[in-house]
């Protein structure tokens, strides 16, 4: 994750309609498009692309391959990118909302979905799930609490600050360097609504009515100061008094974080990269290891997210499973489960997604090891090692590998994954 940049006070009104847009797809091939010698290594650099290559065919043109990121970029000079999604764009939300917030899932419907209204796009779905998530949470108005503040003054008012009246005015008054508490609209959960809505003010196609609705926002929170470019984000905890702000803040975080950075190329381009992305690679880790922990936790067992172990007795090669369910007191671990962004090919599943989870199993003595992918020809399917006799039964380690459709609705998708934690707490039997 990066660290959140700060916003200028004045928001461009739109991209202008000038500006050239390219539109791509996840994992779809490379298309050929203008592009400046600049803008086009910003890109290559940025790692946005699965590849950004100069055309040998056409002079002035690179080929451009999107990988696993979805959203809206555009560099100086150079083209909006759009990267469509192969998934839906309101399951894509729903797979989002519910990492983020599992007890909640943001369910603005029956079918368990964010509300991304009529959009298929990524930006403008995005732009109007967190301007409805904002409205929801200012309908009763905008949330004010207590902040300490430190200020030089003509009156005393709280606290004299003692030591810092005599460093800057050698004792004498006034002004007087005071401390207290004020009760204000300025608040860590108002300056973050604020920073989302201004981050997405910011982003190419976002559409007019949306955009309209999001300066209003940002007009109910002016009375919270603007990020600071450098600064981590304001912490906030959550509480009955800020409970109807906390989807809005899980999903302008996810705006303000590693998933809609200022991408900046590495060495001295100084070409900045400005837009939102999406990793689906990230997103259905998430979803993957987010869901099976709330099944299990239900079950009264422990799971894990990325637990660090190591492979040799050294210490000096790190591994972290991507979920390691555990008892209910945390100490002995029950079985392990890697969640892989890929769909299964015509000649099979990688081979050294195999090795990977052999070696989860090894490590932590399991006589068997979980992957989880988005896609595959079979919905299970498991490999008895040679040689590897784990248990009374004489039974091989078995490496079990699951697909998970996500084209199914998120009622099905939820109900995979709980079926597989059973198997996992020992609930149900294995193949």
């Amino acid at each position: 994750m990066t660290v959140p940049a700060s916003v200028p006070a004045s928001v461009p009104a739109s991209v202008p309609a000038s500006v050239p847009e390219v539109s791509l797809r996840e994992y779809g091939p490379a298309v050929s498009v203008p592009l400046g010698a600049e803008a086009g290594r910003a890109l290559a650099a940025s790692g946005i692309l699965r590849s950004a290559t100069p055309d040998p065919g056409r002079p002035g043109h690179w080929l451009l391959r999107a990988g696993n990121r979805v959203g809206a970029v555009r560099t100086p000079g150079g083209p909006v990118v759009r990267i469509m999604p192969k998934t839906p764009v309101s399951r894509l939300f729903f797979l989002l909302g519910f990492s983020l917030d599992p007890a909640r899932a943001w369910r603005d419907s029956g079918e368990g979905t964010v509300d991304t209204g009529a959009y298929d796009d990524v930006v403008p779905a995005l732009a109007h799930a967190v301007e409805r998530q904002i409205d929801a949470a200012l309908r009763q108005g905008v949330l004010q609490g207590y902040r300490e503040v430190e200020e030089s003054a003509l009156v005393m008012r709280g606290r004299l600050r003692e030591a810092e009246q005599i460093r800057r005015h050698f004792g004498r008054t006034p002004p007087v360097e005071v401390a207290y508490d004020a009760y204000t609209a300025d608040t860590a959960e108002n300056r973050i609504l604020r920073a989302a809505a201004e981050r997405l003010l910011r982003l190419p196609g976002v559409p007019g009515p949306v955009r309209r609705r999001l300066a209003h926002q940002r007009v109910r929170l002016a009375d919270a100061l603007p990020l600071i470019r450098g600064q981590e984000l304001p912490r906030w905890q959550p509480s009955r008094l800020n409970s109807r702000y906390q989807p809005a803040l899980r999903i302008a975080e996810a705006v303000l974080r590693g998933t809609s950075p200022e991408h900046r190329p590495a060495g001295a381009d100084p070409l900045a990269v400005d837009g939102f992305l999406l990793d689906m690679n990230k997103l259905f880790e998430d979803f993957v290891t987010v869901a099976l922990r709330e099944a299990l936790r239900e079950r009264g067992l422990t799971a894990r997210l990325q637990d660090p172990h190591h492979l040799d007795l050294a210490g000096l090669v790190r591994m972290r499973p991507d979920l390691v369910v555990r008892t209910g007191d945390g100490r002995t671990p029950l079985a392990v489960v890697d969640a892989k962004y890929k769909v299964e090919k015509a000649y099979g599943l990688p081979n050294a997604d195999l090795y990977q989870a052999l070696t989860y199993a090894t490590v932590l003595g399991l006589p068997e090891a979980h992957l989880v992918y988005a896609a595959g020809h079979r919905p299970e399917r498991f490999h008895e090692v040679r040689g590897t006799a784990a248990g009374p039964d004489g039974r091989g380690v078995r490496l079990y590998q699951h697909s998970l459709d996500l084209s199914r609705p998120p009622e099905q998708l939820l109900t995979a994954l709980g079926q597989l934690a059973g198997r996992l707490a020992g609930d149900l039997p294995h193949s």
